[in-house]
């Protein structure tokens, strides 16, 4: 029997990692002489440099880099195995994870680290860099990111605009002759969680500000300042990127990438399975296991979980789905091409012990899956 165990994260507890490592753990009590193949996957977000990085032999490299409120600090990227594709999670350099709720305030955080790491790619000699999306504190339409490449924000006087999304308001002209060179000749896969537009009611202030720390009158403020950002560059380099789907992810980064590096925003565990070059896996596969920390209604909308459940149609292999929680909202597995969807956590009880106890609870609930599957 071959088994594909391909999941994302449970936040907060484990990484993809060793949720792979827990299943397997499991699956091998029960069917210790399976084939078992593990591919820890991620969506873009946090765990797509770890997921890639291992999966193709790659290395890892630490960079310091402006966080983001300005200070420096370590963040992580990668090379994968083939040693020309860099990857890159906005998160390591801007992540909400960074700050202490406290301290988040979408006004003042800026993605400039992120343009940065891109630099140490370039510097590496990468001639393709995949860019996850997910996790960021700024709320900047990447104007920090692209100052950092080069380009110029500047405001009526000709000086440079400060960092953060309060101040986008100040912009007056953009100014790209000083893009670095080297951008012209790399290919950006940029690797999207979400489809929001950059500005509106759906849009990354709407949706998005309040967990990076706005309140009502902030996100009316940062919208109002997206799409001031979005008429100065459809003013000066002739592209409208307002309502462009995933052009909203991490605080209008995506917006940023098609508007200066021309690139195309990708559901970002598409990107992750064809890297891990899945398919080859899936194709005489006898059943897959996927799962993160909560399976609910969000996950539907293009979450890892059901980025391997839409491959795996491909091939007549079961899906099985592990989670930490299963949301009352989701609808009978079957109609979503899912075998079933187990909760591994015991009932009723508290979240601070299911954390805990994650990785046991993974084992188990695995064990129990692989005598399902015997049975079946």
């Amino acid at each position: 029997m071959k088994i594909v165990v391909a999941p994302d994260s449970f936040k907060e507890c484990l990484s993809a990692a060793d949720v792979a490592e827990a299943i397997s753990a499991g699956l091998a009590k029960v069917i210790p002489h399976a084939e078992i193949i593990k591919l820890p996957i991620a969506d873009g977000g946090e765990g797509t440099t770890e997921a890639l990085v291992n999966a193709t032999g790659g290395e890892f490299f630490f960079a310091k880099v402006r966080g983001p409120l300005g200070h420096k600090h370590g963040a992580r990227w990668g090379i994968l195995g083939n040693q020309h594709t860099a990857v890159i999670e906005v998160a390591a350099a801007c992540g909400l994870d960074s700050l202490p709720i406290e301290q988040r305030n979408p006004l003042l955080t800026t993605s400039y680290g992120v343009g940065e790491l891109i630099i140490e790619a370039l510097n590496s000699g990468a001639r393709k860099i995949i860019l996850g999306l997910g996790g960021s504190a700024s709320n900047d339409g990447g104007a920090g990111l692209m100052q950092a490449l080069g380009v110029k924000f500047l405001d009526a006087s000709g000086i440079d605009v400060a960092p953060g999304g309060g101040n986008l308001q100040f912009i007056q002209n953009i100014d790209i002759r000083s893009l670095d060179p080297r951008l012209a000749n790399v290919q950006f896969e940029v690797a999207c969680d979400v489809t929001n537009p950059l500005i509106g009611k759906e849009g990354a202030s709407a949706v998005f500000g309040p967990q990076k720390g706005a309140d009502r009158e902030m996100v009316k403020r940062l919208d109002r300042n997206l799409t001031h950002l979005a008429n100065k560059i459809k003013h000066t380099i002739h592209r409208d990127i307002s309502n462009i789907k995933r052009s909203g992810a991490a605080g209008g980064i995506g917006g940023a990438m098609i508007a200066f590096l021309n690139s195309e925003l990708k559901s970002g565990i598409e990107i992750v399975l064809d890297s891990l070059d899945i398919d080859r896996h899936l194709s005489n596969a006898d059943m897959v296991i996927t799962g993160e920390g909560r399976f609910d209604k969000q996950s539907l909308k293009g979450k890892a979980p059901i980025g391997i459940v839409k491959r795996a149609a491909q091939y007549d292999c079961d899906v099985y789905i592990l989670a930490g929680s299963v949301g009352k909202d989701v609808l009978e597995p079957e109609s979503l091409g899912i075998k079933e969807i187990i909760n591994i956590s015991p009932i009723n009880v508290a979240l601070d012990i299911a954390l805990e106890f994650a990785y046991e609870n993974l084992v188990n609930a695995s064990s129990k899956l692989a005598k399902i599957a015997i049975n079946n």
